[in-house]
């Protein structure tokens, strides 16, 4: 599986400026860099490195972005672009319903894991369970219907440490999360109004258009 090596997690926040939630519970305390000293982007020269940004800046931004909150590369991220063409309807929609619908992310909304990068991890070692069987794919699409789980030695490793296990934690409404099973049900599509992913998508159509 491809991964991006390259940076390190806390300095991909302070490059876009805000939280990215990539480290779990980290994200939530005092040690977050964004929490210590704002959003001070990284470098020995931090925030003195302030110029006007081109339109192509604002759409280069807006898709680096997208790749870090939904922890994909360059190259899956024109594919599913290619993929939202194909599709009826705003392209722009199409792409985020198809980011909002990976595997990984469904895992990360419905607060079974401590992150995206997390979930990813989890899938990986075959320890989520859809509609009863492993399933390894961290970009497999979910479908209305589908069965989310997580195994039984996951649970009792993570238990009262995830997202669900937090008093005030609620998934998006397309989710219907069983906490006492660990387990979360999808019940429709997401539609745009219910993403919350702070990804600018136009800017990113705008890029790929040009």
């Amino acid at each position: 599986m491809a991964r991006d090596t390259l940076n390190s997690k806390c300095r991909l926040c302070r490059t876009e400026g805000f939280k990215l939630y990539l480290k779990g519970a980290r994200c939530f305390s005092s040690k977050c860099p964004i929490e210590k000293k704002g959003a001070v982007p990284p470098g020995m020269h931090g925030i003195k490195r302030r110029t006007k940004v081109s339109d192509y800046g604002l759409q280069l931004r807006a898709k680096q972005r997208a790749k870090r909150t939904y922890g994909i590369l360059e190259t899956q991220l024109k594919n599913y672009y290619r993929q939202a063409k194909k599709l009826k309807g705003l392209i722009g929609d199409n792409l985020l319903i198809l980011l909002e619908r990976r595997l990984d992310n469904v895992v990360y909304l419905a607060g079974l894991s401590l992150s995206r990068s997390h979930a990813k991890q989890l899938i990986s070692h075959r320890n989520v369970k859809v509609n009863g069987k492993p399933l390894n794919i961290s970009s497999y699409l979910v479908k209305v219907g589908d069965v989310i789980e997580l195994d039984a030695k996951i649970v009792e490793k993570y238990k009262d440490t995830l997202r669900l296990d937090d008093k005030d934690f609620r998934p998006p409404v397309w989710l219907d999360l069983n906490k006492s099973k660990y387990s979360v049900k999808v019940v429709a599509l997401p539609k745009v109004e219910d993403i919350q992913s702070g990804v600018d998508i136009n800017l990113i159509i705008e890029y790929y258009s040009r």
